[in-house]
């Protein structure tokens, strides 16, 4: 920012709680509700940081009579961040480290929500918080960059989750919500700037250790887990402070214990006969009980060469490895009806009926399906980027090149036991519920006539016939993938410093990136039990067994890890939907940009900030498979032939952008930035492959139906206004105000086509056998397409202030209170989005919705204490009900509706002051107080069709710093 601004606040000078200061800071208070905890903190590299750490209160004097204080922990981090932000010629948010390798939460998610208009989504497998959404808009619309430097992932969406670079070894992160033309790499929603540590920006060496252990899923309803996290930093300089070294790693092992779900297919309630009438009954269930097991081993250095004021160069290494297994299991079966076709419907009887629903009853016919699941995951990446600078004359020239690759293999195994498909009907047994009132599917008590644990009963085996028949059974399936994520790219800045009127500085260059990503199965199929009979059953290998989740009826328990070959064979499955789901997609993306900063007055009013542009060009190409139905005779890879198709397009966006910031005298801020913004769709759009069928039931006439990618899909494109008023107290707090308005010019749908697949059908291809569309092979092919956009507008509230500023007795306390509103006019067909993996989210239940990840409401609050070594906060976070992404069992992203939540956590330390123990700190911490399950809904939010309970997370530890 520039010299005006910095200058109106005389640093360290007392400050006193003024009407103005008041006024906002009841604003904040009361617009927020129960809000919950922006930390702030610097994001820019490492000298913010630096400098908080050696921040004096209240004031840098040369006085002998003043008392020198030294601010450190949760005050070092606010300070630093709002200097960070106070010092922005854009409209940020940052967040800083309160002490070496302490990030002010255990993920980089949990502390980004802690910040104003940003939320986060849990994982559903383990709920922990690893996406992020910036003034609701979906977690894929942000740039995410380490070091400045875009980054490859190692899951099917652009950006790497954020669980991949652990809190410990982030210095900071700064969060740029409006375009600014010098970041590549910028989303639509924001760009997220993830910094390590800078060693020559510290003073001294500094090492740090840490060791903490966890408690995980406490009152989750099942079996407690623990874990063990370890973190080592050093920085040091050599040389008289020309080189500087920077190393940090992390461990931690993970049993995340019992995880209960229950899942009621979607408040399925079907109607029934029963006393000559027709009644609502229960359509079944699936209840689970998953247990988690992961490890993470990461790794960062930086070695900085600076040997005079001329030149300076660093060079930033990362790496981060992980396993994870899954082990499900449960018991799922239909109960008014069938679950397939060998799974006779129920009869209804004994039943209680109230409003035409039966409220308790016995259903006979119930074919319960155990389910015994494994899911094995690994993933590596790394990262390294070269950076250095030359100053020539008026010119300081910065070169920079990085390479970063993300791999990922996942293994799903399912199994299924229970009766075979010849069981006779007289056999099968019944199923009875009671306390059932329309809605509470979950909290119902069910009792089954069998016992599901009885290995003499329950057999390995095709329980429902979902393979087809006897002469295709399905007692299982294996799902394997491979993502692998490749990114190049080099970039050349020339800098200057100008005299030109407003105009003090100028940055133009150029940056190349080159980008390949592919995902690509490793074997797929359906398991049989070995034996060559289609009704062949094996022993449930093993005597464990386990309660299948919350509704807590026990059933046989095995691990299916080892069992192919020994019980079960693959029959792989290379068809067309199979096929569909590989992809290869190659980007190349070149980059040239211009900006002038800016220092002036307007109508006397003192201003900074920069304008420039981006022209960026695009050469991308999607790759899929094709299969050639007139040779495609059966599901392998010798009966099924297919070909390579390849696509592709190249255009040219120009981003304008504007940021300035207006000195209102009295550390006050009025900025205004503006630009147009730019996010590329998911990589898993754009390939080139596709599939189609003659479906069973359809919007239009009986007609074939296909569902491929779009190597021609263009990005996402806005244009924005943002207006934010800020009051700063020194570096010690501030209150703001800001609005924000988006004109989404597209956002991409599925949406079908007219389509002739001639050239894809064989003899044996279903055709229409009535309607508009019979016997021919026009239909419907649905591909992403850029369809319309809308308007999305928000406001923004935040205070971070220290309570001394109101009253000197308070100092210690203080509070950072945050809250949004975030509204679009955007609607997006259902049918838009529905695909043959998240079809039953939307089904049938309503026709459109609003824009994924858009939370209406978004609020935080986190108190804090800290003084004479104790440093305690409490922080509590809310978030509307909102439309997610989540991934299912082949882990490719589905959409569905993600019920409101509020989490709170706590957490407290004390650091020793003197004495042998003096830079010893001990902590404990606890997350998820409020034990708040993760929940999907259908329509109605009040009606949960699928809750996951995680139950609450308590850690302690020690920390040591020297």
């Amino acid at each position: 920012m520039s010299k005006n601004i910095k200058n109106s606040a005389h640093a360290g000078a007392p400050l006193r709680a003024t009407p103005i200061a008041l006024a906002c800071s009841l604003l904040m208070l009361g617009a927020s509700g129960y809000s919950g905890a922006q930390e702030a903190a610097p994001a820019t590299p490492a000298e913010a940081t630096a400098t908080a750490q050696t921040a004096e209160s209240p004031a840098k004097t040369d006085n002998p009579g003043m008392t020198t204080v030294r601010v450190t922990g949760i005050r070092s981090g606010i300070e630093a961040a709002v200097s960070i932000k106070k010092n922005a010629t854009s409209i940020v948010e940052a967040i800083s480290a309160e002490d070496i390798g302490k990030l002010p939460d255990s993920t980089v998610a949990e502390s980004l929500s802690r910040l104003s208009g940003v939320t986060t989504q849990r994982d559903k497998v383990n709920g922990k918080a690893t996406q992020v959404s910036v003034r609701g808009l979906s977690p894929s619309f942000n740039g995410s960059l380490l070091n400045g430097r875009e980054q490859a992932s190692t899951g099917d969406a652009r950006n790497p989750e954020f669980d991949l670079f652990p809190a410990e070894l982030t210095g900071s992160v700064l969060v740029y919500k409006t375009p600014t033309a010098s970041v590549i790499g910028q989303g639509l929603a924001a760009t997220i700037d993830l910094r390590t540590l800078r060693p020559l920006e510290f003073d001294t060496r500094k090492i740090a250790a840490s060791i903490r252990k966890e408690r995980i899923g406490v009152d989750a309803g099942g079996e407690e887990g623990s874990g063990h996290r370890k973190t080592l930093s050093y920085i040091d300089q050599f040389a008289n402070r020309t080189i500087g070294l920077s190393l940090g790693v992390t461990s931690f092992k993970q049993d995340n214990g019992d995880e209960l779900s229950f899942d009621s297919w979607g408040g399925y309630l079907p109607d029934r006969p029963y006393n000559g009438g027709t009644v609502k009954v229960i359509g079944g269930f699936l209840s689970e009980t998953a247990h988690r097991k992961n490890d993470r081993d990461s790794a960062t250095a930086t070695l900085q060469f600076r040997p005079n004021a001329k030149f300076k160069t660093s060079v930033d290494l990362f790496y981060s490895r992980g396993t994870e297994t899954t082990s499900r299991v449960g018991l799922e079966g239909a109960i008014a009806t069938n679950a397939g076709i060998y799974d006779p419907d129920g009869v209804l009887s004994n039943a209680t009926i109230v409003n035409g629903i039966a409220t308790s009853g016995t259903v006979s016919n119930y074919k319960g399906d155990i389910r015994n699941n494994m899911f094995r995951g690994k993933d590596n990446f790394k990262s390294v980027g070269w950076n250095a600078e030359y100053k020539l004359n008026d010119w300081r020239l910065e070169g920079d090149l990085s390479y970063s690759k993300g791999h990922r293999y996942n293994a799903n195994y399912e199994t299924i036991a229970g009766q075979p498909g010849n069981t006779p009907a007289s056999q099968l047994g019944s199923i009875s519920y009671s306390g059932f009132d329309g809605t509470n599917f979950q909290s119902v008590k069910y009792t089954p006539s069998l016992d599901y644990t009885d290995r003499s009963v329950m057999k390995l085996t095709d329980v429902d016939g979902w393979g087809g028949g006897p002469l295709t059974p399905q007692a299982g399936y294996l799902a394997q993938s491979k993502i692998d994520d490749k990114l190049k790219s080099a970039r050349m800045t020339a800098h200057r410093e100008l005299d030109w009127g407003p105009v003090i500085g100028a940055h133009v260059g150029v940056n190349l990136s080159k980008r390949e990503k592919s995902r690509l199965g490793d074997g797929e199929g359906r398991l049989s039990v070995n034996g060559g009979d289609g009704y062949a059953a094996a022993t449930i290998p093993g005597t464990n067994t386990a309660i299948a989740g919350p509704v807590g009826i026990r059933v046989a328990q095995f691990d299916p890890t080892g069992t192919l070959g020994t019980i079960y064979s693959m029959n792989t499955w290379v068809d067309a939907a199979v096929l569909a789901r590989d992809w290869v997609v190659t980007e190349k993306v070149n980059t040239l940009y211009a900006m002038a900063d800016v220092d002036s007055k307007l109508f006397g009013i003192p201003y900074t900030g920069n304008a420039g542009i981006q022209v960026v060009r695009t050469d991308q190409e999607g790759q899929g498979n094709q299969v050639d139905q007139s040779k495609c005779t059966g599901i392998t890879v010798d009966t099924c032939l297919f070909t390579i198709n390849r696509d592709g397009i190249k255009y040219t966006n120009v981003l304008p952008s504007m940021n300035l910031a207006f000195d209102l005298g009295d550390d006050k801020v009025l900025r205004v930035g503006a630009g147009k913004q730019m996010s590329r769709a998911n990589l898993d759009n754009m390939r080139a492959g596709l599939n189609y069928s003659l479906p069973t039931s359809s919007p239009y006439d009986p007609a074939l139906s296909g569902t491929g990618g779009n190597p021609r899909l263009k990005p996402y494109m806005a244009r924005s206004l943002d207006l934010s008023f800020e009051k700063y107290f020194g570096n010690r707090g501030y209150v703001s105000a800001a609005f924000f308005f988006k004109k989404l010019d597209n956002y991409v749908i599925n949406a079908p086509r007219g389509f002739d697949f001639a050239p894809y059908v064989s003899s044996t291809t279903p055709l229409p056998a009535t309607g508009e569309f019979k016997g021919s092979t026009i239909g419907f092919l649905t591909t992403p397409v850029n369809g319309q956009g809308g308007t999305m507008r928000g406001i923004e509230l935040a205070m971070n202030l220290p309570f001394s500023l109101l009253w000197r007795p308070l100092d210690g306390f203080g509070a950072t209170v945050n809250y949004s509103y975030t509204d679009s006019s955007v609607t997006l067909p259902t049918s838009g989005f529905i695909t043959a993996s998240n079809k039953p989210v939307f089904a049938d239940q309503v026709s459109e919705i609003g824009l994924p990840g858009l939370s209406k409401n978004v609020s935080s609050l986190r108190l804090y204490y800290e003084k004479s070594g104790f440093q305690m906060s409490y922080t509590i976070r809310n978030r509307s009900s909102f439309v997610g992404e989540i991934k299912d069992y082949r882990s490719d992203s589905q959409f569905t509706f993600i019920r409101s939540e509020t989490i709170a956590d706590i957490q407290g330390s004390y650091e020793f002051q003197s004495g042998w123990l003096k830079g010893v700190s001990i902590f404990a911490q606890a997350n998820n107080l409020t034990n708040t399950p993760f929940r999907e809904f259908t329509k109605d939010p009040d009606i949960v069709t699928t809750s996951r309970s995680y139950g609450k997370f308590y850690a302690a530890g020690v920390n040591v710093k020297f």
